[in-house]
């Protein structure tokens, strides 16, 4: 083969490598034959080209560590709220207990703007319960603190003990006044350290006393289960004649003839029996004339 068929040769195989570098390429397999030499160089030719055209391998980054003493600006964290732990007892309002305190129940005897002759006496009765937690002793007192004191006591001592949860009925005796006109007294609880608590009053109208009746009944009792002693303290607005009997709790009927009581005046008569029947658990006072009205009843409690 001539010089010049080889150079031509070897430039068409060096083109058909450049051609063809980019294309997946299985394992050649050793060149053989007469041309052998020639084959092998120009393969090695190519593969020198394909070297040099291939891309540059991706450059990574180089990372210059920086000391803590450089320039850079510092980055301060933002602080994050600090959680609150809650719970149901947190949120629940606890109830502030209270020593010395008081609930009016009902007025006894005498409601609000009852009618009085001038000068007529007559007694009030609050029912009081204690709704505090401390008991009251007979330290404790009702006070007169304002409005028109009706000839009533400054002071008025409780009897006995009076529990936290129970009730008492506290009594005052007062005189209706000489004038014409609506008058009301208000009175206060007092403990022993001289502090006041709980307002309860008084409501009278002293002029036109309307009809003849029986205004409030107030119950006394003493003894014991089977030896009962009651005494029930009667009121009239006015001068009349008034009739009763008494209702027991257990049954039975009064068939006893009771006196009349005869009033000259506004004023008040006290009645009393003796109960030995054992199983009476209340009496009351029913008021046959003149105003067919049933008082409020004492209780008779046995063991």
């Amino acid at each position: 083969m001539s010089t010049k068929r080889r150079s031509i040769l070897l430039t068409a195989l060096i083109v058909s490598a450049l051609t063809a570098c980019n294309l997946p390429q299985a394992t050649p397999e050793p060149p053989s034959g007469p041309n052998a030499a020639f084959t092998a160089a120009a393969m090695t030719v190519a593969a020198q080209l394909t070297a040099i055209v291939q891309p540059p391998a991706a450059l990574t980054p180089s990372v210059t560590s920086t000391s803590a003493s450089a320039s850079a600006p510092t980055q301060t964290p933002t602080p994050q709220p600090a959680s609150v732990a809650t719970s149901t007892s947190a949120l629940t309002p606890t109830p502030t207990l209270i020593c010395d305190q008081a609930q009016f129940v009902t007025d006894v005897s005498v409601p609000d703007d009852t009618s009085f002759s001038a000068g007529a006496s007559f007694t009030k009765t609050w029912r009081i319960k204690n709704t505090g937690t401390c008991a009251w002793s007979p330290s404790y007192t009702l006070v007169f603190a304002s409005g028109s004191s009706m000839g009533g006591p400054s002071t008025v001592g409780l009897t006995g003990i009076v529990n936290p949860g129970e009730t008492v009925d506290i009594s005052v005796n007062l005189t209706a006044p000489a004038a014409s006109g609506d008058y009301t007294g208000y009175w206060k609880l007092r403990n022993t350290a001289g502090v006041t608590f709980t307002s309860v009053y008084v409501k009278i109208s002293v002029g036109d006393t309307g009809p003849f009746a029986v205004i409030h009944a107030v119950f006394t009792v003493t003894g014991s289960c089977g030896h009962w002693h009651v005494s029930v303290a009667l009121t009239t607005n006015k001068a009349g004649t008034v009739t009763y009997h008494y209702i027991y709790g257990d049954g039975r009927t009064d068939t006893l003839t009771h006196p009349s009581l005869v009033f000259s005046g506004a004023g008040t008569q006290t009645v009393s029996f003796d109960d030995s029947s054992g199983t009476t658990t209340w009496v009351d006072t029913y008021i046959d004339s003149p105003n067919h009205y049933e008082f409020q009843r004492a209780n008779l409690v046995c063991p």
